[in-house]
């Protein structure tokens, strides 16, 4: 199901404009894609992040710019590298019968057998790029890895195939791995423990 967010054309110019709209609440943003001119649009901070909250990153959102609605996806977005808020977002207006290609986030559940036993899990991928039509891309793949034992490892090929979508990477490449328990070795001296050196003891 698409959600609808009103959002509104912005000039772009002076580039201040970006910092005193997100001052206000605002996040500068821009949609363009499907046959669509480039268009410069703002959208109301507190709405876009209860959208996503409520509906995932990877929904279908409708834009409304000036009473004319078009479906877009989130194809990008920057963060502020402290805070983490959004400061720009890149909307991809797309046809919703016609495939396009996007991330979704991969998400590992279960314990692994090999990790009850003293293993320990390593995750090698965080986001696989799927292609599907809109309303079909996934925000979240769950990949099950609670019988892996110690030595196993789960790449995307040992994924089930799943009829929505279909992810267009190497099947080889590596989700994740149950590694062996590390072993620390500890100095010896022949099973004597060293003397501790005293300064300005002579020999």
């Amino acid at each position: 199901m698409a959600v609808l967010l009103k959002v509104n054309e912005r000039a772009v110019r002076p580039r201040s404009l970006k910092k005193q709209l997100r001052e206000e609440g605002i996040i500068p943003a821009v949609v363009y894609g499907n046959g669509m001119t480039t268009t410069s649009i703002s959208i109301d901070e507190k709405e876009l992040m209860k959208a996503i909250k409520e509906n995932g990153q990877n929904a279908v959102y409708t834009l409304d710019i000036n009473g004319t609605k078009t479906p877009t996806l989130i194809f990008d977005q920057q963060q502020d590298t402290f805070n983490r808020r959004w400061l720009h977002v890149e909307f991809l207006a797309v046809d919703m019968s016609e495939k396009t290609e996007l991330e979704a986030e991969v998400l590992l559940t279960g314990t692994p057998k090999g990790v009850k036993v003293g293993g320990s899990l390593g995750q090698n991928l965080y986001t696989v790029l799927v292609s599907a039509t809109p309303d079909n891309i996934p925000d979240v793949i769950e990949v099950d890895v609670s019988e892996l034992e110690i030595g196993d490892a789960i790449t995307l090929g040992d994924l089930p195939k799943n009829d929505k979508y279909d992810i267009v990477m190497d099947m080889e490449e590596q989700i994740a791995i149950v590694e062996e328990p590390r072993v620390h070795e500890e100095e010896e001296t022949d099973g004597v423990a060293a003397a501790p050196e005293v300064i300005g003891e002579k020999e």
